[in-house]
């Protein structure tokens, strides 16, 4: 026997292209690519019909344990992940209780994830005002990288960064070679608003869209891409939900103005802001949902290669927290973690395009190894999908706890019919498959 498993017939979807390639895996890792790969297997899956992407790497998701899982929880939420062709998560340091601040909020975190992962994972540190001597202690832990927020995060213990603190704590991560990921909106212009449309009683979801304008993200973004220009810091702005945004970071990257990369999520792309009146709360997020037209020169960026990733920002609670009769005071986040391959497949994009913007990039930019692709060496991490299939999204075929997705009710391209993590199948036509396996990846130097 060869091959512990081979893969045969898929229709292989690599930056290169998509061919039609047989995929030899021993060990956990792929051994050999080829057309055609004779003798026997220990395992062979007939993958005719289907396509072949390497599983999605999702560097932006809030799984909430410890101390939140009644939110969602590793076990659910790497459930949906491995169920929407995922196979590797960074999990954000909030809304977890405590947050990832420190040396011991990191191993409470490590031993949740050890515990429930059904897809491998990395942790991101956080950085606040209140923890500046504790980010070494979290890159010897072996963080990802470190996330701050330039506006509110909306709890109490994850304070947002003024521009002293930022300034800091890039400074620090530079000297640890460590990337910092920023919410940007600018607090003051946001805060400004949000509270003069609350006190002149307007509180309706359309307010709270007017609250957070698109000129908000762009300034912190400039902001921060010249600290971090200064800082020598890498930078990654997550979330961006603007072309004019976007453009910001590739036009100062491709100046060489700073090490600055840009992710996007599904829903800024697939949804408009007319969705969030529509749909209420399970709409709602910061930065929020913009007009059709913002939304479509976004996507034509991002279908031009000009965004460096896509991740769901998987941000779920449940259902009596996001019914307020103030908009401004349901929780915003949206539950997606499950449907961002579908989604993008959905999306006018280039097929080969979407290995690189949610999995080859993401592995490169946060130092992931033997992950990312689908090349001989690397982890055997792999969804088959029949993308024939069109259908629409229900409720009961989410793994996350509470299912309350906007993409509910919505026709989504391809079906995920099965989900490798290192060779082995951890979700297979509609439920999980085998015991929780995912390993800890400490990022290595990118």
């Amino acid at each position: 026997m060869k091959f512990d498993l081979v893969i045969r017939g898929a229709s292989v979807v690599r930056p290169e292209g998509v061919e039609g390639l047989c995929i030899g895996i021993e060990d956990g890792r792929i051994a050999e690519l080829a057309p055609e790969l004779p003798g026997e297997a220990k395992e062979t899956i007939d993958a005719r019909g289907l396509h072949l992407f390497p599983g999605v790497i999702d560097a932006h998701v809030h799984f909430n344990d410890p101390g939140r899982s009644d939110w969602e929880g590793v076990a659910t939420g790497s459930a949906a992940l491995s169920a929407g062709g995922g196979t590797c998560f960074i999990d954000m340091p909030l809304n977890s209780s405590p947050p990832t601040l420190d040396a011991p909020s990191f191993a409470a975190k490590l031993a949740a994830c050890n515990a429930a992962a059904r897809t491998d994972f990395a942790l991101w540190g956080g950085l606040t005002p209140d923890n500046l001597d504790h980010l070494e202690a979290l890159a010897d832990c072996g963080v990802a990288g470190y996330k701050a927020f330039m506006s509110g995060s909306g709890i109490d213990d994850f304070r947002r960064c003024d521009d002293e603190a930022l300034y800091r704590g890039m400074r620090i991560a530079a000297s640890r070679g460590l990337p910092v990921a920023v919410h940007a909106e600018n607090e003051a212009l946001v805060g400004a608003l949000s509270a003069e449309a609350r006190a002149a009683g307007r509180r309706s979801a359309r307010d709270f869209l007017d609250s957070r304008p698109v000129v908000a993200e762009e300034e912190a973004i400039s902001r921060a891409v010249a600290m971090a220009a200064e800082t020598g810091c890498k930078l990654h702005v997550v979330h961006t939900s603007s072309a004019r945004g976007a453009r910001l970071v590739r036009e100062a990257a491709a100046a060489g103005l700073a090490d600055v990369s840009c992710e996007t999520c599904p829903h800024y792309l697939f949804f408009t802001d007319s969705d969030v009146e529509a749909l209420g709360a399970r709409a709602k997020c910061a930065p929020p949902l913009r007009p059709a037209a913002e939304r479509d020169e976004l996507l034509a960026l991002v279908a031009a290669g000009l965004v460096d990733t896509v991740g769901s920002d998987h941000s779920p609670a449940p259902l009596s927290m996001k019914e307020a009769a103030d908009f401004f005071d349901a929780w915003g986040g949206i539950s997606g973690v499950q449907s961002t391959l579908r989604a993008m497949l959905t999306l006018p994009v280039p097929l080969p395009l979407l290995p690189r913007l949610l999995s080859v990039n993401v592995a490169l930019r946060f130092g992931l190894p033997g992950k990312g692709g689908l090349r001989v060496g690397a982890d055997a991490d792999c969804t088959l999908v029949d993308l024939s299939d069109t259908s629409i999204v229900s409720a009961e075929e989410l793994f996350d706890r509470h299912r309350l997705s906007p993409y509910v009710g919505r026709a989504l391209r391809g079906r995920v019919k099965r989900t490798l993590l290192r060779g082995r199948t951890v979700f297979r036509d509609g439920a999980l498959a085998g015991d929780p396996q995912g390993r800890f990846i400490r990022p290595e130097s990118t």
